[in-house]
């Protein structure tokens, strides 16, 4: 039975106060990290004696910032392109496929969801130290793949669950083959769902931190490895700036998956 909450009368107010506190609980510590991102102090002082773009000239000028946010824009890109490609092939299987083990397999894509991140890490360490792929731009993009492909297979997962396949057969009827039917009736109904999988992996790869910890190298490293070696060294606002950024744009991907949707609806 669902609630009215038109009737709830005073318990309303209560609950709309305990959600505008829960939101100001989650939201407030980045929106402290925003704003010492503008202070124009050397330390984290909150808040700031004054307003300033230094830091982040800062971060879009030194070298070695300027390198390790290259190097996460570049890194998410690739992992996102594999992991579209690759959770597409493998949602088809998995929802068109009639084989034995379907659903073994399911969950054993789905597993690194649910394994604690910091053990996928060390057996990938120790798996790429054996090979010789620890800091590398392959090691990153594999590490970073395992973790975003599963965001892929079920984004991708859930459209063609609620795809109707009859028009599939109807193209088919129509003369078109199966690579045709794919290509101009498939991806195209599901094209919100390829575009949610694009972004989670994106973003999975953009704010990895546990895993590229492992895979860094003096001279290869994400910016959340970056901030987080920093932070070990030196509390420059020049980390609240590079954070603002990493939320910042996680935060417009978000906005534009939430628009498309609704433009779609």
């Amino acid at each position: 039975m669902l609630l009215d909450f038109d009737r709830l009368g005073p318990l309303r107010w209560f609950l709309v106060s305990i959600g505008v506190a829960v939101s100001l609980f989650l939201l407030l510590p980045v929106l402290f990290i925003v704003g010492l991102s503008f202070g124009d102090s050397q330390w984290l002082i909150f808040p700031p004696p004054g307003w300033t773009l230094q830091w982040y000239k800062v971060l879009f000028t030194d070298p070695a910032w300027l390198d390790s946010l290259l190097t996460s824009v570049g890194l998410a890109l690739v992992v996102m392109a594999l992991s579209v490609t690759l959770g597409l092939l493998s949602s088809l299987a998995l929802a068109r496929g009639k084989f034995r083990g379907r659903t073994a397999l399911k969950a054993f894509f789905l597993t690194p969801m649910v394994l604690p991140v910091v053990v996928l890490a060390v057996a990938l360490y120790g798996f790429f130290l054996r090979i010789g792929l620890n800091g590398t731009v392959i090691g990153f993009v594999i590490g970073h793949l395992i973790i975003a492909l599963p965001f892929a297979i079920i984004a991708i997962g859930n459209s063609l669950e609620s795809f109707d396949t009859s028009l599939e057969d109807a193209a088919l009827i129509c003369g078109a083959g199966p690579l045709e039917t794919k290509l101009r009736v498939t991806l195209p109904a599901i094209r919100l769902g390829l575009f949610a999988a694009a972004i989670f992996s994106f973003l999975a790869s953009w704010d990895e931190v546990v895993v590229s910890i492992f895979m860094a190298s003096p001279t290869l490293q994400t910016l959340p490895v970056r901030i987080w070696s920093t932070l070990r060294q030196d509390l420059t606002p020049v980390i609240a700036a590079a954070s603002s950024l990493l939320v910042g744009l996680t935060v417009v991907l978000m906005l534009l998956g939430l628009v498309l949707k609704r433009g779609k609806a």
